[in-house]
């Protein structure tokens, strides 16, 4: 089974569950939802740094990898006209049945693999991934970011919300410290079995120097914001409110860290490319 439809399956079968009410809650609650999710939740946080939600109104979007449709359905409600592309056919029923209940049209839910499907040349505005880009390999994560490339419009962006290794021993840390479906990595043989039957990531480089590199060859500008060095001990504390309030805490005390202190302990990372090349750059 080849990466891309053990992504499939293992998501198939994860969104299989999720109902559609659940999001249409959350965007007739919008106001409250976002606040909240903007100042405590970490992939909200990351994506939409900068200001971004302020920026979508009018603009054309394309979201790859939607999940479960819930930052398709916040774009659209935030004036944009999105479509919005994931590997599971559940995501496009998520969608269409919380677009029909919100009475919703400024979304477009297509399944695919991004790689296959055919759009104009500069086309969208804005293209975006939240935690797309890991589960790729790095031959087709090349494929995708030089199909992003040739689908931005002039002064067109596009934002990448991943997970952040820049600290090797952070990173064996983490997965010495079991969580739920997960076993240590001390567990040599649990922990392989899991790599090999549930974890859908492939063995990569998540590393913020990866991206720059890999960004050089099909766009001219890129930034990267590090976040979560402080938020990443969380899982110290119950769900719940606590947790909550910790994070929250956690996202504002992350801003005051040095730089090399805070791009070196990152748990997460916001990536943007501007600016198509318009020939492709040798990696060096």
């Amino acid at each position: 089974m080849d990466n891309i439809e053990r992504n499939k399956v293992h998501y198939d079968n994860l969104y299989s569950s999720i109902e559609a009410s659940r999001v249409v809650e959350k965007i007739r609650n919008f106001d409250a939802f976002f606040d909240d999710a903007l100042k405590t939740d970490t992939s909200w946080h990351g994506m939409y740094h900068g200001g971004f939600a302020g920026r979508l109104r009018g603009k054309k979007v394309l979201e790859i990898g939607c999940g479960d449709g819930l930052n398709a359905l916040v774009m659209a409600h935030l004036g944009a006209v999105v479509v919005a592309i994931d590997i599971s056919k559940e995501s496009e029923r998520v969608i269409n049945e919380a677009t029909k209940e919100l009475h919703m049209t400024g979304v477009q839910a297509i399944t695919g693999d991004f790689a296959d499907l055919s759009f104009a040349a500069h086309s969208f505005d804005i293209i975006v991934g939240k935690d797309l880009l890991h589960h790729l390999t790095h031959e087709q994560e090349e494929i995708y970011l030089r199909k992003v490339a040739t689908l931005l419009a002039p002064g067109g962006e596009a934002r990448f919300f991943e997970p952040a290794t820049n600290s090797k021993f952070l990173d064996d840390l983490r997965w010495m410290i079991p969580v739920p479906g997960r076993p240590s990595k001390l567990r040599e043989k649990a922990f392989a079995e899991w790599r090999r039957d549930r974890d859908p990531h492939p063995v990569r480089d998540n590393s913020s120097s990866h991206f720059v590199k890999v960004g050089l060859r099909f766009f001219e500008g890129i930034s990267i914001v590090c976040i979560g060095s402080i938020e990443r001990f969380e899982r110290l504390f119950p769900r719940g409110n606590l947790n909550r309030r910790f994070r929250r805490w956690a996202h504002r005390m992350n801003e005051k860290l040095p730089l090399s202190i805070r791009d070196k302990t990152a748990r997460s990372q916001l990536i943007v490319y501007t600016g198509w090349r318009t020939e492709e750059q040798p990696a060096n």
